[in-house]
């Protein structure tokens, strides 16, 4: 009969396991970049011996396919990995999450912004935030396309109760039946169960409330 493990063992052997899948997926990433780099390759030539249309077409399908399979596979070995940030002071959230809005509008994702008149400053890593708050607005934007008669999203910025934290609400999601920040069943949900860690890296917290989605920033004035 095989010896059970002591809690050091066990959690030892779910590190290295851990560090090992990292591995395996960082190398299936670059296997899948090698094949988008002979399907351009071979588009090119499809392109220079004037091959039917819908030919090139389906190239172009597998290439997009490469890049959201790789794109998928560094999230994923960036959820792998310790958060390390590098913070900055006196940076506003609704700054940040402003240009994020803004971005989200030129790519033609409906989601409307609203903010307090005075900034909301705290010490955070400029890029990691702006990735992780995109992230949610994106997800949350997947979500309510999703559904049947889908809604414009809202995202609002205010100061806490207490005036110690930047409160960041996400509504207009109906009928949402699960937390995404705790789910992996798709794409669009590992980012957001990412950015949920990026938010607690910086002393924060994230939260699915009935139609709406909630993340906390601690502020530093």
């Amino acid at each position: 009969m095989k010896p059970l493990l002591s809690r050091t063992e066990d959690s030892d052997t779910l590190r290295d396991l851990g560090r090992a899948s990292i591995q395996i997926v960082h190398d299936l990433k670059n296997q899948l970049n090698g094949l988008k780099l002979y399907a351009t390759f071979l588009r090119k030539r499809l392109e220079k011996s004037a091959r039917p249309d819908d030919e090139q077409e389906t190239i172009g399908k597998l290439i997009s396919g490469l890049d959201r399979a790789a794109n998928d596979l560094s999230t994923i070995v960036q959820y792998g990995r310790p958060i390390e940030l590098k913070r900055q002071p006196d940076l506003d959230v609704q700054k940040i999450l402003r240009s994020v809005c803004s971005n989200l509008t030129e790519t033609n994702r409906e989601i409307s912004f609203i903010s307090e008149p005075e900034p909301l400053k705290g010490e955070f890593d400029p890029t990691m935030l702006a990735d992780a708050l995109k992230w949610i607005s994106i997800g949350a934007t997947k979500l309510q396309q999703n559904k049947a008669e889908p809604r414009q999203v809202s995202v609002t910025v205010k100061r806490s109760a207490n005036e110690t934290a930047a409160i960041v609400e996400w509504s207009g999601l109906e009928h949402l039946d699960h937390d995404p920040f705790r789910s992996f069943i798709g794409s669009d949900e590992i980012r957001m169960s990412l950015a949920a860690r990026i938010v607690e890296a910086h002393g924060g917290s994230t939260e699915q409330q009935n139609n709406r989605l909630v993340v906390k920033l601690p502020l530093s004035e």
